[in-house]
């Protein structure tokens, strides 16, 4: 299939937050709960619709070990949009989102699109990290904000479709020059007519699993 726009994605935060099992259910609808570490980076891809255009979104998912950094520094460059994980249960991986997020505004082009996932929501009998600060964390730093859970599913879509909603908008706001890939976008072939503005991104991602 065709596709309107290709953007890249990357996939970072602490090792064992689930980002391998997010991006298995976002691209086979699946969760795997006995996962190897990722080693170096993974790899998926899903196309999504976005203001009725195909959309292909390329996601390399990367090793949040520190021995591993040099790898995913590499990966920050030609990424359109990040999404920065963290695992609510656990407190010291909220408390290296600053960490992340200054590698990524150092190695990556200053209007990549960053969501921030907390995830394994539906694990909130264990919850460390509160709901509230999820989002004041991202409020502060100018990031897009979403609880999630790679185990049933919820918000997972919402999360990648929602920031390339925002990478969409920039476009056509001009923020971005096409013709230069080092910003992770690709222009394919466009068979849906005349670009009509950025409606189509989804609704505001709003709380956790009940």
């Amino acid at each position: 299939m065709s596709y309107a726009y290709l953007f890249k994605y990357i996939i970072i935060g602490d090792t064992g937050v689930g980002k391998s099992c997010l991006l298995l259910q976002f691209t086979d609808k699946r969760f795997q709960p006995v996962h190897d570490l990722t080693i170096g980076v993974e790899f998926g891809a899903r196309m999504v619709t976005i203001d009725n255009k195909p959309i292909e979104l390329q996601i390399w998912d990367t090793a949040g070990q520190e021995s591993f950094r040099s790898i995913t520094r590499s990966y920050y460059r030609g990424a359109a949009g990040a999404l920065l994980v963290y695992d609510i249960t656990r407190r010291e991986t909220f408390n290296h989102l600053a960490s992340w997020l200054e590698d990524a505004r150092q190695h990556a082009n200053a209007n990549m699109t960053i969501m921030l996932v907390g995830n394994k929501c539906d694990l909130s009998h264990r919850r460390a990290v509160s709901f509230e600060e999820g989002e004041q964390f991202a409020k502060e730093n100018g990031l897009l904000f979403m609880e999630a859970s790679a185990k049933t599913a919820h918000n997972v879509e919402e999360g990648f479709v929602k920031t390339a909603g925002a990478i969409y908008k920039k476009i056509q706001d001009g923020v971005f020059d096409v013709s230069n890939e080092s910003f992770g976008i690709k222009v394919g072939h466009d068979t849906s007519g005349q670009s009509r503005g950025a409606g189509g991104s989804p609704s505001q991602g709003g709380g956790c699993c009940s």
